[in-house]
């Protein structure tokens, strides 16, 4: 199992990539750069931080990341049971579109396929949530008579749609997959809901976090997600405060 050290380093380097890419934002900016050359230099500047550090402190580790191959720093994934899984830059639509919050670094490690540590960073809020100190149920209060389902600002999926008419809620506009997963972590919305396809990186950090602090976590079957697949894609995830889930899981199931 994930040690302390391995917490420990998931928030630290989550951090790390949220402040280079805050600054690289703001220099960017300044400089008068296109929103294309905001994402392009965003993925490369954190996945080239968080490549060196894990070869540095986890060199006998695979990597997985969204920015390409990390077999020339790292062993093969496929031949090792720890995995480190990230995502250097998740909504770099948001990233580019300064001054918006709602853009994440996602940093995880799985074992033997279940996510064990992880960390994501919202740099643009100041916060970093992770499985090195999670919080707990307890802190988020009841659950409101109309649950808040999470959806993307520019196409809420059909599935989060019928949802939030099953449980009478309302909906959250916000962007990155990692922004709306840590917003139930927050307290912030209720159910996170995704059908529309995403990759491992787009929700490893982000289970491994809400599972530590006891949320539900799920595939849209009922079963956990699990990763470091020969194809890391993985369309669906259920994140949701377990109050609701036997509820959602109807709907989606």
């Amino acid at each position: 199992m994930a040690t302390s050290d391995d917490h420990r380093l998931a928030a630290k380097l989550a951090m790390r990539a949220g402040v280079l890419l805050l600054e690289l934002r703001g220099r960017l900016v300044a400089e008068g750069a296109p929103a294309t050359t905001l994402k392009d230099e965003g993925d490369r500047a954190a996945h080239d931080l968080l490549m060196d550090a894990l070869a540095e402190s986890r060199p006998d580790d695979g990597v997985l990341s969204e920015e390409g191959s990390a077999h020339d720093v790292h062993p093969d994934r496929a031949g090792v049971s720890r995995v480190w899984i990230v995502d250097p830059l998740d909504g770099t639509r948001e990233f580019s579109e300064p001054p918006r919050t709602d853009w994440a670094v996602h940093v995880a490690l799985a074992e033997d396929g279940r996510p064990t540590a992880g960390a994501v960073a919202l740099p643009g809020l100041g916060l970093t949530l992770s499985t090195n100190e999670a919080g707990t149920l307890d802190d988020l209060g009841p659950v409101p008579a109309a649950p808040r389902v999470v959806v993307s600002r520019s196409r809420p999926p059909a599935v989060a749609l019928a949802v939030a008419e099953a449980l009478d809620g309302e909906l959250v506009e916000m962007g990155s997959a990692g922004a709306k997963a840590m917003a139930v972590a927050r307290g912030e919305v209720d159910v996170y809901v995704h059908a529309g396809g995403q990759y491992e990186w787009d929700n490893c950090a982000p289970a491994a976090v809400a599972a530590s602090m006891g949320l539900h976590v799920s595939r849209l079957d009922g079963s956990p997600p699990t990763y470091n697949h020969p194809d890391p894609y993985l369309p669906d995830l259920l994140v949701c405060r377990r109050e609701l889930a036997s509820a959602v899981l109807d709907v989606v199931g």
